[in-house]
């Protein structure tokens, strides 16, 4: 069962960004068949199926089963580099209220398509023009290429989701715009070739994750969505000897 599993995942169909890759690497292929004894017939027809082949597993978009309870779940698959306090994006105007963010690391090998961590609404997409360190370092949060949302949950809650660039990425494509809701588990965008993704919980909810943990987009689960219960009020003193 496992093993069928990995496989439906491995063999899903491929997001459309990656079509012009896949396109593009089968008619190399082609030419090089079509080439056939020519000199560099065989190597480029090599070439353009490998070429087809990683972009195949590299644009996969498999199906995710979302929890059914009010939790925020993984907005990318990878593993988790960073779990810390911090700011949000300037740009998106959050304020400057340090609140938990769990930075995930995707590697050429990970599905590399974003989903929403809860049902939100888009309030504000910023994109921040910067450099192309290795998405697993800490600072890229901070210096890198990066596409920053920020959403606004049924509650009123607000938090953030940034796409950021890696030392490989190049392209970061979001698929909506402000103002659109979206569903917990639902795609919004994907990065070529290696990147991570940053979520900014809202103030006063912790994560529920470790550095080091494994993410599946859409599955796995960061933190609970239900607010933390309100303090009980404050007894007033009473004085012994006085009525209560």
């Amino acid at each position: 069962m496992a093993l069928l599993e990995s496989l439906r995942m491995v063999l899903a169909p491929p997001h459309p960004a990656g079509r012009p890759f896949i396109i593009g690497g089968a008619a190399v292929a082609v030419v090089g068949l079509l080439a056939g004894g020519l000199v560099g017939g065989s190597w480029l027809f090599w070439l353009g199926l490998g070429f087809t082949l990683f972009c195949l597993y590299f644009f996969r978009d498999p199906e995710r089963v979302v929890p059914d309870r009010p939790v925020f779940v993984a907005p990318a698959d990878g593993h988790v580099v960073s779990i810390r306090p911090a700011v949000p994006p300037a740009e998106l105007g959050l304020g400057d209220a340090p609140r938990w963010r769990v930075a995930i690391f995707l590697s050429v090998l990970d599905v590399h398509v974003n989903r929403s961590p809860c049902t939100a609404t888009v309030t504000r997409i910023a994109y921040h023009h910067g450099k192309f360190l290795s998405a697993n370092m800490d600072k890229a949060s901070t210096d890198n290429e990066r596409n920053a949302l920020a959403m606004r949950l049924p509650d009123g809650r607000e938090i953030a989701v940034v796409q950021i660039a890696g030392l490989i990425a190049r392209r970061i494509l979001c698929d909506v715009r402000e103002g659109d809701p979206l569903r917990v588990g639902e795609r919004f965008g994907i990065i070529r070739f290696g990147s991570r993704t940053d979520l900014y919980l809202p103030e006063g909810v912790r994560p529920l994750v470790v550095e080091g943990q494994t993410m599946i987009g859409g599955e796995t689960v960061i933190a609970d969505l239900t607010p933390p219960p309100e303090p009980a009020p404050a007894k007033a003193f009473v004085m012994p000897g006085e009525p209560a």
